[in-house]
């Protein structure tokens, strides 16, 4: 699925002010570090004279074409250039310990980038950067909600307080198979598969692993088990949307990772049995790992979907088990809104 042209240019737009941001950080850090440590801005002023004499013995120096002949004439000896090049190298180890010294990191006056890997600019030579990718996907399938969701639960918010007994060892075991998933992730290839009752700590266990995923870069799709197949049905049966279907479940299939919140929640009908069988099958096949939770057991997965369906989770998945109170009723309750 194409992004609209002005959605195209939203996106740059974004970039151009996330560079001037940072420029003007920039800025401001050297202004500091200017006035606390004078010292560092008379280096600072001696390096472009420096450079510029590097450039100039590096012109003198260079061969040259014989008047009469394509043979070049022998080069000056480097030894100046060389000298030029270790006061240079003096000078930078001068300032970075003047900034130690100070207290600051000695990269505090580097260009500051949000997106190192492309300086800001959302293409790393003529390809898409990861962090452009995951713009266009948050506006091509509304996942907006997503970095909402993640502001608040995420591993730093996570708590244990609503556990007792083996409900607790429940949830602990399916917290260090969340946090060793994302940790891990990109080294070794594990689907995760979430289930048990309802508002027990599924989908924040799910919001957790796709904080640490997007901060660390990758491709996270999205979806509520009903937005997602409600999406297919409608491309699947229009026929004036049969690129975008195809480009939609390419992206499905390919994304770093890919969460189904909420499965069984959907209009179950034989499509969504088929979708949800080929969209495993082929992010496995892919080896692409896929997060799904769930209130049904696994009985009830059995039955709602399909045997191919089920095999496959069992088979591919770690599969955990999480029981408990529902936390938003507990939570009400001591906050006193509920009776």
């Amino acid at each position: 699925m194409s992004l609209r042209k002005d959605q195209y240019d939203s996106i740059m737009l974004e970039y151009s002010k996330t560079r001037d941001r940072n420029r003007h950080l920039l800025e401001a850090r050297r202004d500091e570090v200017y006035h606390k440590i004078p010292s560092y801005r008379a280096l600072d002023e001696e390096t472009p004279g420096l450079g510029m004499r590097m450039l100039e013995e590096a012109l003198k120096d260079a061969p040259e074409a014989s008047p009469d002949s394509s043979a070049a004439v022998s080069p000056v000896p480097a030894a100046s250039r060389s000298g030029l090049r270790q006061t240079l190298l003096g000078l930078s180890a001068r300032k970075k310990q003047l900034l130690l010294d100070a207290g600051y990191p000695e990269n505090y006056l580097d260009p500051v980038y949000d997106c190192p890997d492309c300086r800001d600019t959302g293409y790393i030579g003529f390809e898409k950067c990861h962090c452009l990718r995951q713009k266009e996907i948050e506006i091509l399938y509304d996942q907006s909600h997503i970095r909402e969701q993640v502001k608040n639960n995420n591993f730093g918010t996570l708590s244990h307080s609503y556990y007792q007994g083996e409900d607790l060892a429940r949830f602990v075991k399916a917290e260090e198979a969340s946090r060793s998933f994302a940790s891990d992730f990109g080294t070794s290839f594990r689907n995760l598969y979430l289930y048990g009752t309802v508002g027990t700590g599924k989908s924040f266990l799910s919001h957790c692993i796709a904080a640490e995923l997007l901060k660390q870069g990758r491709e996270v799709i999205y979806f509520s088990a009903s937005g997602l197949f409600d999406k297919i049905a409608k491309l699947s049966f229009d026929y004036r949307t049969k690129e975008e279907f195809a480009e939609f479940t390419e992206d499905i299939y390919s994304a770093d990772l890919l969460i189904i919140d909420d499965l069984g929640t959907e209009f179950n009908n034989s499509l969504v049995a088929s979708a949800l069988f080929t969209l495993i099958n082929e992010r496995i096949l892919r080896r692409k790992p896929t997060v799904i939770s769930t209130n049904l057991s696994m009985e009830e997965l059995q039955n709602r979907y399909s045997d191919r369906v089920f095999s496959r989770i069992v088979s591919a998945y770690d599969i955990f088990h999480i029981t408990g109170f529902d936390i938003r009723v507990q939570k009400k309750r001591r906050s006193g809104s509920l009776r």
